[in-house]
């Protein structure tokens, strides 16, 4: 399974990995576990111990540890030592997660009670090998309170053929992302916003010949990494208008994304990032950069003039306090800086749904693991998860949580990583949804929040909405993963690739991506596709 780590030139073997994963995922299931009904029994007074994967961003605070940290106590405080439960973490790292969790389900006594991943393939992948606990019955038993939070629209999300095999998390915030750029550097040079892919160009050619922020040979015009907020908007914004039918046959899934990789369009945004990156307007080694660090590094470092990233992140990460602390007079201002032909700052939205939370079929505690979802969406205990202790982590006003902007860095870094842990939604979760998107924009400092505000409006405007079929697409179930390595490699290739050699690395690499399972992915959505017509 190692293979799944390998860079490129070892991505060849990743299918085979997963394949393997597979089998033996099949085989620790055939060794049998109790039914879903009667698993998560304890005797008398017995302690019994209920494993739930986390991700680990390596981004902890001091005097944590991703596994010991302020909400894994309260968790046992609360829930664990009240039912004689014996809460472990189990850490993944999130820029491997679904290699690490391929492993982990394979093991079949390794993998955790609670397991969860964005990627619908995988879920979809799982579900049909039977590696899941069918959880129908023990929602309608232990989940009542869950039931009641998420509602039926959103629980229909994790169902395979008709049964529900995961309980998706409910998604608060549809939109996705916003572009910043270095006000203070445009003020400098008399320059304005840039809107368009050309205006850009020029914005990024002016920063490097004229250095407004002094930074030398560690200026970067454009920050990039190869995680999908930094070149979607990008890419998208290329994308011609497109019929239904294209929308639906062109259109590949791959994970929690839609990918325009045969859209209209894909080769022309590729030609471009090859012509800033060649020009030197770039992130040298953005192909390296999988958990974004790097790029944020930079940035906080003030190297950065402009960049795309998930709405709001740049607030919420730290990166621009960080910033502002290194340059107390650098300005970031979000901005929509895509254009499209038709005159639209299109962009991809999220699924109502987040994460596909499992329990795996051969947990012998999936009942314990149903009464902790259901925990977690009872009382107060998401809301106390997500925000703190009031009056120290945050005041409520008019039933919103305001955070608090002079809570020590001890206070504040208890809920650094709430949202990998309150995994039954994605978001702030107050009550109504006007409620849920005041909570998600006040959860940054007060001198943040307009611009926090302001970048979750971009990331709502001329949103590409997800294509979905009534049934999934075994075919994106079978190759999304290696298929979705396969386009990161494409990106990077192209991009890096001298002009000269632009067209021929382009066909290569399509014609290597095709036969991945491209071609199969597109055979069934266009039969799909007309079955449903």
């Amino acid at each position: 399974m190692k293979l799944l780590q390998k860079r490129w030139g070892k991505k060849s073997s990743s299918v085979l990995a997963v394949v393997t994963a597979f089998t033996l995922l099949l085989s620790a299931c055939s060794s049998g576990s109790e039914s879903a009904s009667s698993t998560g029994g304890t005797g008398a007074g017995a302690k019994t111990t209920l494993k739930v994967e986390i991700f680990d961003r390596g981004n902890t605070p001091a005097g944590y540890t991703i596994s010991d940290s302020y909400l894994t106590r309260f968790i046992q405080e609360k829930f664990g030592t009240p039912n004689n439960i014996d809460v472990q973490f189990v850490p993944v790292p999130r820029s491997e997660e679904v290699q690490k969790l391929n492993v982990l389900m394979a093991s079949g006594s390794e993998v955790p009670d609670i397991v969860f991943t964005y990627d619908s393939g995988t879920f979809n992948r799982y579900a049909q090998q039977g590696g899941l606990t069918e959880l129908t019955e023990l929602i309608d038993q232990h989940g009542t309170n869950l039931k009641k939070l998420l509602g039926d629209e959103t629980l229909a999300y994790g169902q395979y053929d008709g049964q529900q095999f995961a309980v998706p998390g409910k998604r608060l915030v549809l939109g996705k992302y916003a572009s910043y750029v270095r006000q203070d550097w445009l003020d400098k040079l008399g320059l304005p916003a840039p809107q368009t892919a050309e205006e850009l160009h020029a914005t990024l050619k002016a920063f490097k010949e004229k250095d407004p922020g002094n930074m030398g040979s560690s200026l970067i015009p454009f920050g990039m990494s190869i995680a999908s907020a930094q070149y979607e908007p990008l890419l998208w914004s290329f994308i011609e208008p497109l019929t239904e039918e294209q929308r639906y046959t062109l259109t590949q899934q791959l994970g929690s994304n839609d990918y325009p990789t045969l859209l209209p369009g894909f080769k022309e945004g590729l030609q471009y990032m090859n012509t800033l990156y060649n020009e030197g307007l770039m992130s040298k080694d953005f192909g390296l950069d999988k958990d974004k660090k790097k790029l944020w590094e930079d940035v906080s470092n003030g190297k950065v003039g402009f960049y795309s990233e998930d709405a709001g992140e740049i607030y919420i990460s730290g990166t621009y306090k960080n910033l502002q602390t290194n340059q107390s007079d650098a300005v970031m201002t979000p901005i929509d800086a895509f254009q499209n032909s038709e005159g639209k700052f299109a962009k991809p939205a999220y699924a109502p749904n987040a994460m596909y939370v499992m329990i795996p079929k051969s947990s012998q505690n999936a009942e314990n693991a149903m009464k902790y979802l259901d925990w977690m969406a009872s009382g107060n205990n998401l809301f106390d998860l997500q925000f703190g202790v009031e009056n120290e982590n945050y005041e409520l006003v008019d039933g919103v949580p305001l955070i608090k902007d002079d809570a020590s860095p001890e206070i504040s870094g208890r809920i650094y990583n709430a949202g990998d842990i309150a995994i039954i939604v994605n978001g702030k979760y107050v009550g109504d949804d006007k409620k849920n998107e005041e909570a998600y924009v006040v959860q940054v400092e007060s001198k943040y929040r307009d611009d926090m505000r302001k970048s979750v409006a971009i990331s709502n405007i001329d949103t590409i909405q997800p294509v979905r079929f009534p049934k999934p697409i075994e075919a994106e179930a079978k190759y999304g993963n290696g298929l979705r390595d396969k386009f990161q490699e494409f990106i990077v290739k192209t991009t890096i690739a001298k002009p000269a050699d632009f067209e021929a690395t382009y066909e290569n690499m399509m014609k290597d991506y095709m036969a991945s399972g491209g071609q199969a992915i597109l055979d069934e959505r266009t039969a799909a596709y007309n079955e449903m017509k």
